[in-house]
């Protein structure tokens, strides 16, 4: 039965309802993800000690995650465009949060490696899906700010992490400490599958419609991703800019999220109790930037700038300005200038990653959005997954964290250029083509 019609360009209350629905599971799922990351951090030292591991033991447990992350980007996007986020994300989510709560039962280094490899491939989906969902139900000119605040949930967490996990820890252990994380995400996973529902899956009225396919063409949004069209995404120069400068991104907010706490105790001389909450403060910046950049964009976009141009300035600008404030916190000898000047670069380069996500919801066809954004994810980490090591021989050869952090920062401004001069135009319809021109046939 066809849906009566309503006005065109309406936003009903269905679509707000769906909107806070996506914004309000996304941003959950987001903080039990960095969550169940910081764990093992955390848990670092009654870990190896329990389990008898030595520090090259920890340092390939702490890598398993990241390279299995990094490259399960590569086939969950085509299977977001081709199964949607609801199913997608609610396995993921389960499958992360199951090997969370067994990293709670394991009793030797290999047990563990095998849970964390799970838990980076579990947690896959769970960005690209966010930027599928806000391309789904959100119009053009208004996604900028949704995917900043479930975006924001990558820096809420470790912000939270220390206090709350130290806590769970101190009060029943680690290993119940992973249980109750795991735990917590399976029903969250359980929510999701329940209460969200893709596009396609709901019977919108013709005005719902206008109003969501504002600014784009949706003749053919509604058909499944093809392995064919995936591969075409590889022939459009905007691709590898984003794949290339997400690295430049990713580097350094891997580099202050595995080492900010090791730099306050060892090359600024803070205890251990000071570091834990000293470590919180660049992460509330980190939250004004993530969130800043997605508004940042609509505003732009609302005063003529066009969809790509609009989401590339705040890239750049963060990548810069993270730059900026990152030497002189490798150079200064006060302590206090240091947290500052880190504070003002985690502003700036979660400003720049916030606008990396609000990017990828215009510089695509919806129905390839979750394709794009999981190969622009993993260049980020799998660039991001050499820093942890990079910054390890650095310190352990230079007995200082400047060197380390002067690399970041260079990264950081080749990152900005390599988005400036790459990134231009957003990937067609045509742009994936088929051979013959035309795009391929449902289900090639």
């Amino acid at each position: 039965m066809t849906p009566p019609s309503t006005p065109s360009n309406q936003k009903t209350r269905r679509i707000q309802r769906m909107q806070w629905i996506a914004v309000l599971f996304l941003t959950l799922a987001g903080m039990v993800n960095y969550l169940d990351r910081s764990t093992l951090s955390i848990a670092n030292h009654s870990v190896s000690q329990e389990l008898g591991l030595s520090a090259s033991e920890m340092g390939l447990l702490l890598s398993a995650f990241s390279l299995a992350y990094a490259f399960s980007q590569l086939p969950i996007g085509v299977m977001l465009d081709r199964f949607g986020a609801r199913l997608m994300l609610g396995l993921g989510m389960f499958m992360w949060s199951l090997a969370q709560l067994t990293g709670g039962l394991v009793s030797s280094l290999h047990q563990f490696i095998v849970a964390r490899v799970f838990l980076g491939i579990g947690e896959a989906p769970q960005f690209p899906a966010g930027a599928k969902v806000v391309s789904e139900w959100f119009a053009k000119h208004e996604r900028g700010g949704p995917t900043g605040l479930f975006v924001a949930s990558s820096t809420i967490a470790p912000m939270i992490a220390p206090p709350l996990l130290t806590a769970l820890m101190l009060a029943f252990g680690w290993r119940t400490m992973f249980v109750i994380m795991g735990a917590l995400g399976i029903a969250v996973s359980i929510g999701w599958y329940l209460v969200y529902r893709n596009r396609n899956e709901i019977a919108l009225t013709q005005g719902e419609l206008s109003y969501l396919s504002s600014g784009e063409a949706d003749d053919r949004q509604e058909r499944r991703m093809t392995m064919a069209e995936w591969r075409g995404l590889f022939a459009h120069k905007t691709t590898w800019g984003m794949i290339f400068g997400y690295m430049g991104v990713i580097y350094m907010v891997w580099l202050y999220l595995t080492w900010l706490p090791a730099y306050l105790e060892h090359e600024r001389h803070l205890s251990i109790a000071k570091t834990g909450w000293i470590v919180s403060i660049p992460y509330v910046f980190g939250t004004l930037g993530m969130v800043g950049a997605g508004y940042f964009a609509d505003w732009l976009m609302r005063r003529g700038v066009k969809p790509v141009t609009s989401r590339k300035w705040p890239i750049c600008v963060g990548l810069l300005g993270a730059a900026a404030f990152t030497v002189p916190a490798a150079y200064t000898p006060s302590t206090t200038l240091a947290v500052a000047y880190i504070s003002l670069a985690m502003f700036f380069v979660n400003f720049a990653s916030g606008g990396g996500w609000a990017l990828v919801s215009v510089a695509a066809p919806r129905r390839m959005v979750g394709s794009l954004s999981s190969l622009q994810n993993f260049g980020g980490y799998f660039g991001g997954s050499f820093a942890p090591l990079v910054t390890g021989i650095v310190v352990d050869q230079t007995h200082s964290f400047v060197n380390a952090l002067l690399i970041s920062a260079a990264l950081a401004v080749v990152a900005a250029f390599i988005y400036l001069l790459v990134v231009r135009e957003p990937i067609g319809e045509h742009d994936v083509a088929a051979p013959n021109g035309q795009p391929s046939p449902s289900g090639a």
